[in-house]
């Protein structure tokens, strides 16, 4: 049966949080606070991280300014030298050097060749625009749809614009918060495809039980459902 299969983009199709968790392990490490663990210090980076992903959204950016601002909390005002060890632990993010997932290629291709294919992914307009471009993967996408956050109402909003039906459309991601959820609630399925490396504020319970879930795990298994 022909489907309309949307896709995530971060740690989906190409890798992404593995260059934040390098930055964070820099950070922790030049902060080397006297009393507090790796793990605390990690705690209230998130902390602040969620504060700024709502006021001030997604990207690097935010990211070295969550970084500056964790450091100042902790430690104090960041010197010129902390700021310096910030840009260059930020550095690799901002090079935007794309390494697709293992498999991704091929299954995109197989795929499209019996099915409708999307990506809907979010965060900064021109840093996801990137990397979907060095991606080379574009061309496999019917339409292409870079939002701020993926919650229910951009789902409706999605498949109502492109008039796909809710029952043939299933949407594809590796975060439980944002791709399984919000996909679930608009009537769509929805495949996990779980990464070692999921943001933690990304985190949530799965639907298991649920009619139109499924988990797949690699990347290529989806082939096998579709």
């Amino acid at each position: 049966m022909h489907r309309n299969l949307i896709f995530d983009g971060d740690d989906t199709l190409w890798e992404n949080n593995v260059l934040f968790e390098r930055a964070v392990e820099r950070f922790i490490d030049h902060l080397a606070h006297p009393t507090l663990s790796r793990e605390q210090v990690r705690a209230a980076l998130d902390e602040i991280e969620t504060v700024n992903v709502v006021e001030h959204g997604y990207g690097v950016d935010v990211f070295e300014r969550s970084l500056g601002e964790c450091l100042a909390k902790l430690r104090g005002e960041p010197s010129e030298q902390d700021l310096e060890v910030l840009r260059a632990a930020c550095a690799p993010i901002r090079a935007q050097q794309v390494e697709v997932i293992d498999g991704v290629l091929e299954t995109l291709r197989a795929l499209s060749e019996r099915h409708r294919l999307f990506l809907l992914t979010k965060g900064d307009l021109a840093e996801q625009t990137g990397k979907i471009e060095a991606s080379g993967l574009a061309g496999f996408f019917a339409d292409i749809a870079v939002v701020r956050e993926k919650e229910t109402p951009v789902y409706l909003d999605f498949v109502r614009d492109r008039e796909l039906a809710a029952d043939e459309t299933w949407m594809i991601g590796n975060s439980p918060k944002s791709d399984i959820w919000p996909a679930l609630e608009a009537g769509l399925g929805a495949v996990l495809v779980p990464h070692p490396m999921t943001w933690s504020l990304e985190a949530r319970e799965l639907p298991d039980g649920h009619a139109n879930f499924r988990t797949v795990s690699p990347f290529a298994g989806l082939r096998g459902i579709f």
